[in-house]
C-alpha cells in the first residue's frame, strides 16, 4: 500500500468508497456524521483532488481503498480556533486529516493513512463525531490525545478534537 495525491480520474472510486464510510457509519450507530447530508458532496471531494489536498490509498494495481484530505500550516481549520472542555496541547504549526474514510476491503487502512499524515508533520490534528466509536478508538489507539469540543459552523452536532505531537 502506498500514499499519493487523488487525480480527477479517482474521482468516481473515492465517491463509493464515501459511500460505503456512510453505510458503514449507520450500521454502527452512527448516522448523523455523514449519512443523513450524503456528505462529502462530490464538488468539495472535487476541490480537494484541484487543490492537491485530497490523498488516496492504493494497491499494487493503483486502486484507492482509503482517502483523506490532508493539509499543514498555521491557522489552516479556522474551527480549531475556539476549542472548549480542554485546549490544544501543541504549537500553531500543524497537519489537519478530515475525510477519512476506507473502503472495508483491508484492516488497517485508516491507521496507516494517519500515520502516513503524521510523518509529514510530527504535529496532526484531526476531529470526529461523538457517535463515531470507532474513529475514536483508533485514534486512541495511534496515540492521540482527546483535547476538547470543536464545533463546525455548518453543523449542529459538536466534534471531538483530537491531536498527537
Amino acid at each position: 500500500m502506498r500514499i499519493r495525491n487523488a487525480a480527477l480520474g479517482d474521482l468516481d472510486r473515492i465517491m463509493q468508497i464515501y459511500a460505503h464510510a456512510r453505510q458503514f457509519m449507520t450500521e454502527q450507530g452512527n448516522p448523523r456524521q455523514w449519512a443523513q447530508r450524503s456528505w462529502p458532496p462530490e464538488e468539495l471531494i472535487r476541490n480537494d483532488i484541484e487543490s492537491g489536498r485530497c490523498y488516496v490509498c492504493v494497491d499494487e494495481a493503483d486502486l484507492p481503498h482509503a482517502v483523506f484530505y490532508y493539509d499543514q500550516g498555521s491557522h489552516i481549520e479556522p474551527s480549531y480556533d475556539e476549542i472548549t472542555d480542554g485546549g490544544w496541547i501543541g504549537a500553531e504549526h500543524y497537519g489537519v486529516v478530515h475525510r477519512i474514510a476506507t473502503d472495508g476491503s483491508r484492516r488497517g487502512l485508516g491507521a496507516f493513512c494517519l500515520n502516513w499524515a503524521f510523518s509529514r508533520a510530527g504535529h496532526l490534528r484531526i476531529d470526529t463525531h461523538p457517535d463515531n466509536h470507532p474513529m475514536q478508538g483508533l485514534l486512541q489507539k495511534l496515540g492521540f490525545r482527546y483535547c476538547g469540543i470543536i464545533h463546525i459552523e455548518e453543523e449542529g452536532d459538536p466534534r471531538y478534537a483530537y491531536e498527537k505531537l
